[in-house]
């Protein structure tokens, strides 16, 4: 497949508005003039060029290709991690505010922590499975990290998603029952395509566990989360808005300096699994 800057995904990154956006929070290890730097918008002929590898690859190969590309990274110590959330889930109307995963809620960057109404670092890759815990590499990836308020984030546990169950507090549009969690319709291709990439990031060949996604839930600490089908609808029926963009593009530009392949182009998904 042609990797073309006149593709709708590239079209939609650089019209998503993602100029300027300040932030106020330090970036952790970063300096505080590097923190305070503008986000600029992603240039299609740079992010072709990161591609470059995987072009015209389908199936294990693209899977392959993307994990070569994507496994050079910097990495963000667990500390780090709170900070950098102040920056890459800042709320567009509100500078002083992150957005809560699957509250919806803007909330103080101030109130983290581990109090009831506080926030905290949710791995939305659960991470008891595969057992990577808060290990500087899975369990500090940034592209699968989010913030969220303590009680739901406490309430979704280390559940696989799937539909259906009772209506979660604090969270509007969140559902969850005994053995999975289905997050709110607005971050649902959120979610899956954070899934999407940890799958691919960690194959097994830097220490840690390879990751993969099956059918099942009740996953344990297996290497493994589900439900991939539904992962898959998940991602096609809600495409990446700006919000998720500009999120790829500031742990590219200021933390990690790698991306999320499936939120530039979510069609890799079909074309692997």
């Amino acid at each position: 497949m042609k990797i073309s800057r006149l593709t709708p995904w590239a079209v939609a990154l650089a019209a998503a508005g993602l100029l300027a956006v300040p932030v106020a929070a330090s970036a952790g290890q970063q300096s505080a003039a590097d923190a305070a730097a503008p986000v600029h918008a992603a240039d299609a002929t740079a992010v072709d060029s990161y591609y470059a590898p995987a072009e015209g690859k389908t199936g294990p190969a693209l899977k392959t290709a993307l994990h070569d590309i994507i496994k050079s990274q910097s990495k963000v110590s667990y500390d780090g991690v709170w900070n950098a959330l102040k920056v890459t889930d800042q709320d567009p109307a509100n500078s002083a505010n992150v957005i809560l995963l699957y509250s919806g809620r803007s909330q103080s960057k101030s109130t983290n922590g581990g109090g009831a109404n506080d926030w905290n670092r949710e791995h939305v890759w659960a991470k008891s499975h595969g057992d990577f815990g808060t290990a500087t590499g899975p369990g500090t990836d940034l592209h699968h990290l989010r913030p969220e308020d303590v009680t739901v984030n406490s309430t979704r546990g280390n559940k696989d998603f799937d539909r259906g169950g009772s209506p979660v507090g604090e969270a509007p549009g969140s559902l969850t029952d005994a053995d999975s969690f289905e997050p709110r319709d607005a971050v649902k291709g959120d979610v899956a395509r954070m899934l999407f990439y940890m799958a691919v990031r960690y194959q097994g060949d830097d220490g840690f566990a390879d990751l993969e996604l099956n059918e099942k839930v009740n996953n344990g600490s297996a290497p493994a989360h589900g439900k991939l089908s539904l992962l898959k609808e998940w991602n096609r029926i809600d495409p990446p808005d700006a919000f998720e963009q500009r999120r790829n593009q500031v742990i590219f530009d200021t933390y990690q300096h790698n991306r999320n392949p499936f939120v530039d182009h979510p069609e890799w998904v079909d074309a692997i699994w």
